[in-house]
């Protein structure tokens, strides 16, 4: 494997490097499901390695090195298996973009992955609280002051969408029986719009995180991967997150039963989610002895 370290275990392998190179060296049609949070192009940095697709001076340039990432997912993925990815519209800035505004973030995401082959198969918008928004961002569109002042200026919060996108053809079918999936949890996960993720149900707020550990920017809400992994894969499956960072979409999947493959640039994120991915090894491996007691 081309990557910088890593960690390869019966149930996981989390590798320090570009996805890009990583995602080169996993066989064709050998993955279940993916999901990540890719780099929301250029709104957050997480390095000054020019590697990082976050690291960027345009939308133009994020997608141009996207796009590379979505050719080895395609060849990847098996067939009519589903690839899922968070996002949420941009805020335009006018020193930034000329004009204060919204982008079509999700849109150009959904696109990139229509180009090569993928199939638009579901979108669930995760509901955000406005007033909290507001507080973190000051963003213009959510002051209430601008009601008065500028009211014709004002908009809705922004939401959370995870979009879901289906490699073409067909290999084995993912199935669940009447008891795991009864039709009360199947109206909770069907409803196009989540309104009960709790923003704090995060990785990074159950684990128990040391002094020194860095905060990431914007983790995946636990809830969100688990809906996802339950609903799209079968139990042993391998689940890719080409975006790791602190190892959620791991910590969900060994969590239920699936063996998990992932990259991670930064390697601060890569140690953390090395330690997340064995705990989650732990915690399964406990809950098997509780079992057999």
């Amino acid at each position: 494997m081309n990557c910088i370290d890593q960690v390869v275990t019966d149930r996981y392998a989390a590798y320090h490097g570009d996805c890009v190179e990583v995602l080169r060296g996993l066989p064709d049609h050998s993955v279940g499901y993916s999901i990540f949070s890719p780099p929301f192009a250029s709104l957050y940095t997480y390095s000054n390695s020019p590697r990082d697709m976050g690291n960027v001076r345009s939308d133009a340039e994020f997608f141009e090195h996207f796009d590379f990432l979505i050719a080895e997912l395609r060849r990847v993925m098996k067939p009519g298996r589903n690839v899922s990815f968070h996002c949420m519209d941009m805020p335009s800035s006018k020193e930034r973009d000329g004009v204060i505004g919204l982008k079509d973030f999700p849109g150009d995401l959904l696109r990139a992955f229509q180009r090569h082959g993928f199939i638009f198969h579901a979108k669930v918008t995760i509901w955000k609280d406005p007033v909290t928004a507001m507080t973190r961002t000051k963003a213009l569109g959510l002051l209430h002051k601008s009601i008065r002042e500028r009211s014709e200026m004002t908009r809705m919060g922004i939401p959370d969408y995870l979009i879901t996108v289906r490699a073409p053809g067909e290999s084995e079918h993912v199935t669940h029986t009447a008891e795991e999936f009864p039709v009360s949890l199947w109206q909770q996960v069907a409803s196009p719009v989540w309104m009960d993720i709790n923003p704090s149900d995060t990785l990074q707020f159950r684990s128990a995180r040391e002094h020194d550990d860095e905060r990431h920017i914007c983790p995946l809400q636990l809830e969100v991967i688990r809906r996802g992994v339950m609903l799209w894969t079968n139990p042993g499956d391998v689940v890719l997150s080409p975006f790791m960072g602190i190892g959620s979409e791991g910590f969900v999947a060994l969590e239920m039963g699936r063996r998990f493959v992932g990259a991670e640039l930064k390697k601060s994120y890569f140690d953390q989610s090395v330690g997340n991915l064995a705990a989650a090894t732990k915690e399964q491996a406990q809950g098997l002895f509780a079992e057999a007691a």
